[in-house]
């Protein structure tokens, strides 16, 4: 036991910094900061650079699999080959299935097909794209050098390599059109959309609904603030994500709901939408006025009021919702910020009365609908539908022992004929 404890060694103790073995002062904090920032950065290029050349390695093996006229030269089975042929080689690598595989042809030919690759008509837009996120696009670039490009053939969309793959291939199947599909390859860049979220946007129809909204933002904001203020409103919200008890249903119980999957609402509204309160109140000369839903957009950088409406648009909730919005900007908009934004939603609406009844407003305000509220007594539960089946089936009998009695009153009654 002793020899035990003689063969144990002591355990070096922790090296500790005492405050009086450093003097910590403003250059030190600054020089930490920065090495901090330098290694955010570093992260950051390596993610680009792993999402990049994986990306550039799928369009070109994709470009393969057309230029080389793959099927007719080996078989209609060579992709299921070269699958096989590169999981055997790369066991520890993922992405060469076969589905991932005819993806990647997919991928090549949706942005290429056509008329001498469609991508020469779309090269305003991508210059566009690269242009508004120059320094992304900078980070990029210094990855995928003009001899990278030049392997594939130069014809690799560069803005493609800041949307990961998974999306990618979201984008082309779900897209019925190339200006389709680069709106959300934009929107995904723009706002770093997760898979989840470029799902939901393309299920909502965004491409569709978003900039459409009936508004008076062109004659009351700056035209770059007008066209950020279109960008993020739609014409059309999808509240299928909220349920209702009855058929008929008041604003009350429409907000209510809404408010109950906050979560859902925010990501049908879009990216940068902080929800600030249901029945905000405010109180304008002693008396308390409130206002349905209150929302701060941090991208516009200005507060939204949200007036709901369960029926469609009539001319007087216009005036209503210019009081809320006023009362906003005299109340809670500071100096820095941006006008506030009105917006109203209701079931339905006619475009002509709605820009009627912008006439003499001096707000900027936008009018939008929205459907497939889920209605909870739509159908029967199952206590209901059971009493139901018994009822029907009660009648049914009394038919049968009606139609009977009839029918033996029938029998008698000609056998009394014939006698």
């Amino acid at each position: 036991m002793a020899q035990e404890n003689k063969d144990i060694q002591p355990q070096a103790e922790p090296y500790i910094v005492k405050s009086h073995d450093i003097h910590v002062d403003a250059d030190y904090a600054d020089w930490i900061a920065d090495i901090k920032r330098r290694y955010r950065s570093a992260q950051v290029k390596a993610a680009v650079k792993v999402n990049a050349e994986k990306l550039l390695f799928n369009w070109q093996l994709g470009r393969d699999l057309v230029q080389k006229k793959a099927e007719e030269r080996w078989g209609t089975g060579v992709v299921e080959q070269v699958s096989l042929d590169l999981k055997r080689e790369f066991p520890d690598a993922d992405g060469f299935s076969v589905r991932n595989l005819w993806y990647m042809k997919q991928w090549y030919l949706f942005y290429t097909q056509g008329e001498e690759a469609i991508l020469h008509q779309l090269g305003a837009e991508l210059q566009r794209i690269e242009n508004q996120y120059v320094t992304k696009m900078h980070q990029v670039g210094a990855e995928l050098s003009p001899g990278k490009l030049h392997q594939v053939g130069g014809e690799f969309p560069l803005p493609f390599a800041l949307v990961p793959w998974r999306h990618h291939v979201e984008i082309i199947t779900k897209c019925k059109s190339m200006d389709e599909a680069l709106f959300y390859v934009e929107k995904t860049i723009e706002q770093g959309l997760s898979r989840d979220a470029l799902i939901n946007c393309i299920k909502a129809n965004l491409y569709e609904h978003q900039g459409k909204i009936v508004n008076n933002f062109t004659d009351h904001l700056p035209a770059l603030q007008s066209k950020l203020v279109q960008e993020v409103l739609k014409e059309n919200y999808d509240f299928g994500f909220a349920t209702v008890e009855h058929e008929i249903y008041d604003e009350v119980e429409l907000e209510e709901s809404l408010t109950k999957n906050v979560t859902d609402l925010l990501l049908e509204l879009g990216t940068g939408f902080a929800f600030l309160g249901r029945q905000k109140e405010l109180v304008v000369g002693g008396r308390s006025r409130k206002i349905d839903l209150l929302f701060y957009h941090i991208r516009l950088r200005c507060y939204i009021v949200c007036e709901l409406k369960a029926k469609p648009f009539e001319p007087e909730f216009a005036g209503k919702l210019n009081y809320y919005v006023n009362a906003v900007d005299e109340l809670l908009k500071t100096d820095d910020e941006n006008p506030t934004i009105g917006l109203l939603v209701c079931s339905d609406m006619d475009k002509i009365d709605v820009q009627w009844s912008f006439k003499g407003i001096s707000t900027p305000m936008g009018v939008a609908t929205y459907n497939n509220i889920r209605i909870k007594d739509a159908l029967p539960s199952q206590e209901q539908l059971a009493e139901r089946v018994r009822l029907l089936q009660k009648e049914l009998q009394e038919t049968k022992r009606l139609m009977s009695k009839a029918g033996n009153a029938e029998n008698s009654q000609s056998g009394k004929i014939d006698s």
